[in-house]
């Protein structure tokens, strides 16, 4: 059975998650600076580490499904390190949204639920939108 409790690492691994998005957020802003986004980057994957395990996440990434997208954000990745962050981001969001397609339709539950925001996304224009993208699951 799945633990869901929070333990520190998990919520060192949250927060070091969320400053990465942060990092890489304003290395965008800033004209994708490449230090903020190298930074964003290792903090990112570190979070992810941290907050589902180490043995999890190789196993998400090294996934027979997941090579398209892992080798897209790896080589984005790395173009950023060396020194072509636009190239490198264009890289790694084409393999974030590969990598994390199947978590979309919960991203679009929990989007609806909120308070104020969510609104917007019960709209049929949007929940239109939506379904289009949601993967379709084959019968077993």
């Amino acid at each position: 059975m799945v633990s869901f409790e929070m333990n520190d690492r998990k919520k060192i691994g949250l927060g070091l998650t969320g400053f990465g998005i942060l990092f890489s957020f304003l290395g965008v802003i800033f004209l994708f600076d490449k230090g903020l986004l190298a930074m964003g980057n290792i903090l990112f994957l570190s979070g992810v580490m941290l907050t589902i395990g180490l043995k999890s996440t190789m196993q998400f990434f090294m996934n027979r499904q997941h090579y398209k997208g892992t080798i897209s954000f790896g080589f984005g990745f790395f173009l950023v390190l060396v020194g072509w962050p636009v190239f490198g981001m264009i890289l790694e969001a084409y393999g974030f949204i590969v990598l994390f397609s199947g978590f979309w339709p919960t991203l679009a539950v929990f989007l609806q639920r909120i308070p104020i925001l969510g609104w917007v996304f019960q709209q049929p224009f949007v929940t239109s939108f939506l379904d289009r993208y949601r993967p379709r699951r084959v019968p077993v």
